[in-house]
């Protein structure tokens, strides 16, 4: 009795609810300890706090194929088969993520497209992580997005066939559903409009390339090319101003310049030998002058640390002898005291 389907359940996909389970997964959950302490008897009311201890999700896992605690959840709400509104309020729950994994796989399983579209599609904005176990018993981390994104479009979930949906484009054609609008589409058309209007502010700062040639070509056109300077023709006056006679003295006078160029680079050669010969004799005497200086320096030094020893030396007899003539003074004191001659000093 514990194992059926109770009397006022719907079919669903004209069968059972519990075929959609496979025959093998469903002997081994109704044969497992937690189906048999944990489920037994389970009403809706009391389905809610099952889901709420549920820590992480999965099919079946290990060698003798063991069922996951959510596995088995999910074929008790099958057999119980709650109301709409319950499994409804599974999806909207935001506290607990487990349960709202456990409702929209059954609203998968059951439902129809719109219902599947309708009730699960607004889960895309959930990025929470899930602990998924694989069949080797290993945890997995899985995001709510991702697994939403399996259920709409995977053929087979948690060892489970899931039934078939319509294409949301074949509703979409018939007015059933309206377009879905992404939110990345959404943030990338925001990031373009920002980019279009920084585009915009720059080009009204900065002037634009063609005005710019434009400016550049008309300086051009208005200063004369250099071709154009060097091939204007000498005017006749230009002419007899060369042929004038003051003209013809300047260039016979350079001429002799020319001729007798190499006597003056003979003097101004000798000139510069001169100025090294002095330069070098200004050198000699100038470091002739500082070693004398350097040794006087010197000299005075050392008369000067002379000194200094001299009067050290003097005022350590001074200060020998003084002590010396105290202790003789003391020395005697003590003697004329014992009655014995004095010192001589």
């Amino acid at each position: 009795m514990a194992n059926r389907t109770v009397k006022d359940a719907h079919s669903i996909k004209g069968t059972n609810p519990q075929y959609l389970v496979e025959k093998i997964i469903r002997t081994r959950i109704y044969e497992c300890r937690y189906w048999k302490e944990e489920c037994f008897a389970l009403t809706a009311a009391l389905m809610v706090d099952k889901a709420m201890e549920l820590r992480y999700m999965g099919g079946i896992y290990g060698g003798n194929i063991k069922p996951t605690p959510f596995l088995c959840l999910v074929l008790k709400m099958l057999q119980i088969q709650p109301e709409k509104d319950i499994v409804v309020e599974f999806i909207r729950n935001e506290d607990f993520k487990y349960v709202r994994a456990l409702g929209a796989t059954y609203m998968r399983l059951v439902g129809t497209s719109l219902d599947c579209y309708k009730y699960l599609e607004p889960l895309y904005y959930d990025y929470r992580k899930l602990r998924h176990m694989n069949r080797s018993g290993e945890f997995e981390v899985l995001h709510m997005d991702e697994f939403i994104d399996e259920l709409l479009r995977e053929e087979r979930l948690f060892d489970i066939i899931l039934p078939r949906i319509q294409k949301r484009a074949v509703l979409e054609e018939t007015n059933q559903l309206e377009p879905r609008v992404s939110a990345v589409e959404e943030d990338l058309e925001d990031m373009e409009t920002d980019e279009e209007e920084e585009l915009v502010m720059e080009s009204k700062r900065s002037p634009s390339p063609e005005k710019s040639k434009g400016h550049r070509d008309q300086d051009k056109a208005r200063s004369p090319s250099p071709r154009f300077r060097r091939s204007r023709s000498r005017s006749p006056h230009r002419r007899d101003r060369d042929k004038s006679p003051s003209r013809r003295k300047r260039s016979r006078s350079r001429e002799r310049e020319r001729r007798h160029g190499h006597r003056s680079h003979k003097e101004d050669d000798d000139d510069r030998r001169r100025r090294s010969k002095k330069s070098k004799k200004d050198k000699k005497d100038d470091d002739r002058h500082r070693d004398r200086d350097r040794d006087r320096e010197r000299d005075k030094d050392r008369s000067r640390h002379q000194d200094h020893d001299r009067d050290r030396r003097d005022r350590g007899d001074r200060s020998r002898g003084g002590g010396l003539k105290q202790e003789i003074k003391e020395a005697n004191e003590l003697r004329a005291r014992l009655g014995l001659a004095p010192l001589r000093q």
